[in-house]
């Protein structure tokens, strides 16, 4: 039974279009910011508003409403949400719990996921499964463990899985097993988001294999106006369900190989991490490592098993990101992979524009698009700012010197820069 705060209010979520960042991938859930005047030039000075730091590293990217910045990170053992103000004063700090474990030498914690708000309560999930919704203010609102409810995660490097938030819901994506075995059952819940109650809970069966059956990415909500879908990524493919009752609604298969899209062998460490890219008519599957990138086309066409169904697909390539997600805007698809080279296709065809390389590192960011630019982060905190469009041209490359794995963010004409040390506010001089 969910902890519930007694003097929960009833809550109406309303999001400020491009001003407001409430998910990992903002207002609606694309890296694409609508703000101007943002700055593509910065140091750990220049163009600096403030600077605060942080009490550990993490992955996990903040979130902005109005006034408020909510950050997840470690603080020791602890797992700990913190709210600060866009002034860059720490209002409040709350432990939501304990045990955090890194992950492939120090790449990861059990703060990899985001949280999220309404403006009203935020949500944090963490790898431990500690789930917890507070007020902006930071008093608790309810809280437990996802473990507790739904069994023991069996997961190599943790699950860093992302929840989304929509309407009154909050959907979590749970896709993990033992590697023995030839079956794993995952789960996908959605969950009220105003006391933590199960609304449903279905299970995701696959046939996936060894760490296949392991997923670090995060589910999507597409709606266009007409066609509303959850998207689930994992186990060796990606399915769509309905956000009423989680019924499957559609499945692509054949990620990994042997098969139509993949003609490489069986890869038993085929686990996916970068997340489905969604734009109106759109969704883009990345997969990992040498596999494919798929862009599926929405139509009455997706139902059941679309794996051979041509009137769903809109082309594939034989490469794919491994980390980020993709990014779709003005008709072009941009994948950033996560050893520094950019590919950029056509929406429509998969023409391949430009595939080139930026700063040589480890880049476990995504990116974003803001004021007609990409801006992307490397781990060793190395920023590039490419400028959109179908020509790859560097803008500008700002060394941090500090970790970054988080994605940037922006919200109110103010970027956003979470490092391993650090939050930092970044402003045009105009605006300061």
């Amino acid at each position: 039974m969910a902890k519930i705060c007694p003097y929960l209010l009833v809550l109406v979520c309303s999001v400020a279009l491009g001003e407001n960042w409430p998910q990992w991938r903002g207002p609606q859930n694309d890296g694409i910011s609508t703000a101007t005047d943002v700055p593509t030039n910065w140091s750990q000075t220049e163009n600096v508003v403030w600077r605060v730091p942080l009490p550990g590293p993490a992955g996990a990217t903040p979130v902005v409403w109005d006034d408020k910045i909510f950050v997840s990170s470690i603080e020791g053992d602890d797992l700990v949400l913190l709210g600060i103000s866009t002034d860059g004063e720490i209002l409040w700090k709350r432990t939501v719990g304990t045990g955090n474990k890194d992950a492939r030498g120090g790449e990861g914690n059990s703060a990899s996921p985001s949280p999220c708000t309404d403006g009203e309560l935020v949500w944090i999930f963490y790898g431990t499964g500690d789930l917890a919704c507070f007020t902006v203010d930071g008093e608790p609102v309810w809280d437990f463990n996802v473990q507790d409810r739904y069994g023991e995660f069996d997961i190599q490097f943790g699950m860093t899985s992302t929840p989304v938030l929509h309407d009154d819901a909050l959907f979590l994506q749970l896709i993990h097993g033992t590697m023995r075995g030839d079956y794993t059952v995952g789960k996908i819940i959605k969950l009220d988001k105003r006391n933590g109650e199960e609304i449903w809970a279905v299970d995701r069966p696959s046939d996936a294999k060894f760490e296949c059956k392991h997923s670090y990415a995060s589910p999507f909500l597409y709606d266009d106006g007409e066609t509303q879908f959850l998207v689930t990524h994992g186990a060796d493919y990606t399915a769509g369900h309905s956000i009423d009752d989680g019924k499957e609604l559609w499945r692509f298969e054949g990620l990994n190989g042997p098969s139509s899209y993949n003609t490489r062998k069986f890869d038993p460490t085929f686990r996916f991490v970068s997340s489905p890219g969604v734009s109106d008519g759109s969704i883009i599957i990345p997969t990992a490592k040498a596999g494919p990138t798929i862009a599926l086309k929405v139509s009455d066409a997706l139902q059941g098993n679309v794996t051979e169904e041509p009137a769903a697909l809109r082309w594939f390539l034989d490469k794919t990101p491994d980390v980020s997600i993709p990014l779709i805007h003005d008709g072009l698809v941009y994948c950033f992979r996560k050893d520094g080279r950019v590919f950029c296709c056509d929406l429509e065809t998969g023409e391949e524009h430009y595939y080139e390389r930026t700063h040589t590192a480890q880049h476990r960011s995504s990116p974003i698009f803001v004021d007609g630019h990409l801006i992307w982060c490397a781990k060793d905190g190395h920023c590039t700012v490419l400028k959109a469009g179908p020509e790859f041209e560097i803008v500008s490359e700002i060394e941090m010197n500090e970790p970054i794995t988080a994605s940037p963010v922006v919200a109110n004409g103010t970027l956003y820069l979470r490092t391993y040390d650090a939050l930092y506010a970044i402003r045009s001089r105009d605006s300061q």
